[in-house]
């Protein structure tokens, strides 16, 4: 890490484990915060979630560059003390404990911030610090369920889970942009901040448009695999010698796929296919069409005139094959087991190029940290 970094000289200290609160903190490291991670003697769970990059887990790894990491059992009074040093030093201080676990140890939020105004606190929990659920431990899956994300994924015969933990990363990401607008804000006032960020609600905006669809268009979307519930045609189709995945947006990009594509310009006054509606309404109608258009073609024949066209197309890439991707950019990491490649955060700066700091050992830093906040 270099010191011209966004956030260099901030110390934050992270009481946390598991996804959600990692994803915000590692996001502060790369930034140039020091990030202070506290683990119990077994460690952060997500340490044992798997054994697959060179004998550690993918998610620490993921999560995890760039930190401390100090062992504490913050039960004991002495090293309740020191974290409570850790914290008087910090500028911002996340937990995603179970609910009022923080709170019974001593660091609730409020009392924090009350200590030192301009601490700037993160509480991460499944359903918020009130309502009939706060005390409910949450996981991803669960909330994936509850916020109706589950009900909206999949295919028609049955709901699915998506694929990663995607509550856990946007409440993570939602973290991390409050911290950032109360840096900023603190920067002007001086005064900290108390941000509560629960996976339900992280979900739940991103279920906006289904429930509107729901509340005032008065019926919610269908599983439909990998078209969408209110564009067509929209999704996987078979080419005479593979697959290919199209996205109308607009009626411009309708007209050129079927005239200049499929061949097809005579059904252009077609009432079953005068817009987007009328597509989705005869949806079995127009996948056909373009299933019958698009077999007629080797693959590589239809992405030259998908392209001609300036129609959207893509791959179904499998997991295995996402490494050799040409737009697929990593960086090297190295870990407690050797260098592992990760994927690459997704932003550039124009003219810098960040390194990240190394994945901790279990306790690597306990001593120096003791040493350090003695007093």
């Amino acid at each position: 890490m270099t010191a011209d970094l966004p956030l260099s000289g901030l110390l934050v200290v992270a009481l946390e484990q598991a996804v959600a609160a990692p994803t915000c903190s590692v996001r502060l490291a790369d930034a140039g915060a020091r990030v202070i991670k506290i683990e119990r003697a077994e460690g952060d769970f997500a340490r044992g979630y798997d054994r697959d990059v060179k004998g550690e887990s993918a998610y620490f790894v993921w999560l995890n560059r760039g930190k401390e990491s100090v062992v504490l059992d913050v039960k004991a009074p002495e090293d309740r003390a020191l974290l409570a040093r850790l914290v008087a030093r910090a500028d911002v201080f996340i937990q995603n404990l179970a609910p009022g676990a923080a709170g019974r140890l001593g660091f609730g939020s409020e009392v924090l911030r009350q200590r030192h105004p301009a601490l700037i606190t993160v509480d991460i929990s499944g359903f918020g610090e009130s309502g009939p659920y706060a005390g409910r431990k949450a996981y991803d899956l669960l909330i994936q369920a509850e916020s109706g994300l589950a009900a909206v994924t999949g295919r028609p015969e049955g709901p699915g889970r998506v694929g990663v933990s995607v509550c856990d990363i946007a409440t993570g990401l939602y973290a991390y942009q409050g911290v950032l607008e109360a840096l900023v804000r603190r920067g002007r006032t001086g005064q900290g901040a108390g941000i509560q960020v629960s996976l339900f609600d992280a979900m739940a905006e991103w279920m906006n448009v289904p429930f509107l669809q729901t509340v005032y268009g008065g019926k919610a979307p269908g599983r439909v695999g990998l078209a969408h519930p209110t564009i067509a045609p929209y999704g996987l189709f078979p080419a005479a010698d593979g697959e290919i995945l199209i996205s109308i947006q607009n009626e411009r990009e309708w007209q050129r796929l079927l005239a200049e594509v499929l061949g097809r310009g005579e059904l252009a006054g077609d009432p079953r296919l005068k817009d987007n509606s009328a597509r989705v309404a005869n949806r079995a109608f127009v996948d056909a069409l373009v299933a019958e258009g698009f077999r007629q073609h080797p693959r590589a024949q239809l992405i030259e005139k998908l392209q001609a066209a300036e129609i959207a197309f893509g791959a179904l890439t499998l997991v295995g094959d996402l490494a050799a991707h040409p737009h697929l950019r990593r960086v090297a990491i190295e870990t407690p087991s050797g260098v592992a490649e990760v994927i690459a955060p997704p932003h550039r700066f124009a003219g810098e190029a960040r390194s990240y700091g190394p994945v901790p050992a279990l306790g690597q830093h306990t001593a120096a940290v003791r040493r350090e906040f003695a007093t």
